[in-house]
């Protein structure tokens, strides 16, 4: 069952003073590795006042920098079916290598 839950800043806010940390599944796409729900992204980029994680659809370096980018780099994710390591096409070691990259970055 879907539910009727509004992703909205003062959602967010309230459900902040509970946990440290969200992590938001797009259910739609999550291990199809169909590209991510770029306005979920968004929406969590822009409203989340906590750490975030998302997690669903990322099949390419090109999707983990679309998140990045709409997330306005507040948007951290996950990545499964799509790895190498687990059957996918993605490379384990070249994600590896992008988020070293990001960190770098950061410096």
């Amino acid at each position: 069952k879907y539910t009727d839950f509004t992703l909205t800043y003062e959602n967010l806010t309230i459900l902040s003073q509970y946990c440290s940390e969200f992590l938001v599944h797009g259910v739609d796409v999550e291990g199809k590795r169909c590209g991510i729900e770029i306005e979920l992204v968004k929406l969590l980029g822009e409203y989340s006042t906590i750490p975030v994680t998302y997690a669903g659809g990322i099949r390419s370096i090109d999707d983990l920098d679309l998140v990045n980018h709409i997330g306005k780099g507040k948007v951290d994710c996950t990545i499964g079916s799509s790895l190498d390591i687990f059957g996918g096409d993605l490379s384990f070691n070249d994600v590896v290598q992008w988020h070293n990259k990001q960190l770098l970055n950061h410096l």
